[in-house]
């Protein structure tokens, strides 16, 4: 059974998880690896409208993956904890060892 502090610690962990659970997003978190950027960049970058992108910046920021300052009228994003890069990363490699997997299995049929 699990004690409260990794109880509350996966429960958070797993709000995170929700926060980039979403293909917008991810495209989003991936856009601002190379640094801050406006809403209205972020949005022809990923090619969705301004508010749509707004309510997904919404969610990042509400869970910590995401922080903004306001520039005059510009809203500036940026990745609060840049690590999280890492985790895609980490799930690309997941989906290449998916595929070679695959591979060896139809040389087998």
């Amino acid at each position: 059974m699990l004690n409260k502090k990794k109880q509350l610690l996966f429960e958070k962990q797993a709000q995170i998880a929700k926060a980039i659970a979403h293909p917008l997003r991810i495209a989003i978190v991936n856009y601002l690896r190379n640094g801050p950027q406006c809403v209205c960049d972020i949005a022809e970058q990923v090619g969705s409208e301004r508010s749509n992108v707004s309510r997904h910046l919404s969610v990042m920021v509400s869970a910590g993956v995401l922080e903004y300052r306001k520039d005059g009228l510009k809203v500036i994003y940026k990745l609060k904890t840049p690590c999280i890069l890492e985790f895609f990363s980490c799930v690309t490699r997941v989906l290449k060892q998916q595929a070679r997997d695959n591979e060896k299995l139809l040389k087998v049929l």
